[in-house]
């Protein structure tokens, strides 16, 4: 009889451990307490417009990539992407020319040798590093290891090329920007500032500088991101059908509340059914949980189990993570500039913090991708914010803070798109509150835990939880970040309940 394994969340890391461990032969139930699949990759839709939640565009569905690799598995088709080129246009304050980040390697060279003189070798150390990670990344190592084979896979992924990297491991880009001189110059930290925030959570004096030579390369060709036809919903839809081509089941609407260990090394979990209200257990084998580890700490109820005490503490000593708040507009096409790139950020005040309206991330629709009528398209920009500040409020009052962030976003998106009364057909916001309802994310938390040196790599969080059989994957463990690295800590779990007799 086949090992039962029950997969908590339907994001994209649960949905891909879910898929492959059926593929694999295993008898596994992913409950999601949403009614739709994706999590932060999910998608609404309002009045004809569709919606990306949170994440809006995708790596690694080139050739050999993690998407590509998973998909081949389980032998489903890929998605329709378009590359995004440029990745991304970054404005500066006072500047209305952006920053292009190209896909192409040589254009991107001059790009930044016109934006920032004097700063290529830098970027040369950055590009060497990168290829370095990448394949060692590539080889699917374990990271962090907990175990002899772990150690073993780690092992195993080491090669020569591999060594370029261990004198930067202790190192921030901060560090590696005052190794070259390059710390006070404020234009070219402020943009990696914003470009990291993005991907790591954290700025260039915090972020570890091999997480940021992946972050920051993986944008160029032969990688690259994607923008989906249709919507990021296309990708969670993907993962369902490949789930049930192999005989698994999902569950929506199911909310997981309890985990608590047997004697016999079995996982039992307490699933509430949102539509009838009612609760019942279910005991499988091993138990996959795509939640924020914030999350997954308040639902173990096991506290006799040796390790727990410290990793609660870990957790509790991780720095606070950021929310997002998140405007959605659909508009008319005249609202949006001719030749706009899919992706851009704004920063608009160099004494201010990145986030509060500050900076906003935007992903622009293009015509015909499924997300507007036609004549139509979407806008979607959010910032960074502190979830406290949303908490424990008065619902006037957040109603007040809501419309406030809401015209704040809209006049500075203003000063780039046509955004009137007669181009704005739509408008719609998300707050933590937003996120904490929809997706159950502690305190409406987005984009997992910072890439600081203290918690990337051989210092981030594990697959392997302290409770045997009792698995987490998503945007808390390495490499987390984004549907990649969410679907890299998939595979990680997959293979690492595969060797377990």
């Amino acid at each position: 009889m086949s090992k039962k394994i029950i997969v908590v969340g339907a994001g994209i890391g649960g949905l891909t451990a879910g898929a492959l461990l059926a593929r694999r032969g295993y008898n596994v139930t992913v409950y999601e307490q949403a009614y739709v699949p994706g999590g932060c990759a999910s998608t609404f839709k309002r009045r004809g417009f569709t919606f990306d939640v949170g994440a809006t565009q995708v790596a690694g569905l080139e050739p050999g990539g993690i998407h590509q690799r998973i998909f081949a598995e389980l032998d489903i088709e890929l998605p329709a992407v378009t590359p995004c080129d440029p990745a991304c246009a970054v404005f500066l304050p006072g500047e209305t020319q952006p920053i292009n980040v190209w896909r192409d390697p040589q254009k991107w060279q001059q790009e930044r040798q016109k934006q920032f003189p004097g700063s290529e070798p830098f970027w040369q150390l950055l590009g060497k590093l990168f290829q370095a990670s990448w394949k060692f990344q590539g080889r699917d190592p374990v990271l962090p290891p907990r175990n002899l084979w772990d150690v073993w896979q780690l092992t195993t992924a080491l090669r020569l090329d591999t060594l370029i990297t261990v004198p930067f491991t202790l190192m921030t880009v901060g560090d590696a920007l005052r190794l070259y001189g390059l710390y006070n110059d404020q234009r070219l930290k402020t943009f990696l500032d914003l470009q990291l925030k993005l991907y790591s959570q954290v700025d260039a004096d915090e972020t570890a500088l091999l997480y940021a030579a992946t972050a920051l390369g993986v944008s160029q060709q032969p990688q690259g991101l994607y923008h989906l036809q249709g919507s990021m919903q296309v990708l969670s839809d993907r993962l369902v059908e490949g789930l049930e081509k192999h005989g698994g089941k999902l569950l929506t609407g199911h909310a997981v509340e309890k985990i608590e260990t047997l004697e016999d090394n079995k996982i039992k979990v307490m699933v509430c059914d949102r539509k009838t209200g009612t609760t019942f257990s279910k005991t499988a084998d091993h138990v996959v949980t795509n939640v924020p580890v914030q999350n997954l700490v308040k639902m173990i109820d096991s506290p006799s189990k040796p390790g727990l005490n410290f990793y609660q503490q870990r957790v509790d000593k991780l720095p606070e993570a950021s929310g997002s708040f998140v405007i959605y507009l659909g508009v008319d096409e005249q609202a949006i500039p001719e030749n706009c790139p899919p992706h851009l950020q704004f920063f608009y005040d160099y004494d201010g913090p990145i986030g509060e309206n500050n900076s906003l991330f935007v992903s622009v629709s293009k015509p015909g991708d499924g997300r507007a009528k036609e004549g139509q398209r979407t806008i979607i920009a959010s910032s960074f914010t502190d979830t406290q500040i949303w908490n424990n409020i008065s619902e006037e009052k957040y109603q007040q803070l809501k419309q406030q962030y809401s015209q704040e976003a809209i006049a500075r998106l203003s000063n780039y798109f046509q955004l009137n009364a007669d181009t704005i057909i739509l408008q719609e916001a998300a707050t933590p509150r937003t996120f904490a309802y929809y997706t159950a994310r502690d305190k409406g938390i987005v984009g997992g835990v910072g890439q600081r040196v203290s918690t990337f790599g051989p210092f981030g969080i594990a697959t392997r939880t302290p409770i045997k059989n009792l698995w987490l994957v998503g945007d808390s463990t390495h490499p987390g970040e984004g549907t990649a690295g969410v679907s890299y800590s998939a595979l990680t779990a997959v293979r690492q309940i595969e060797q377990i007799k």
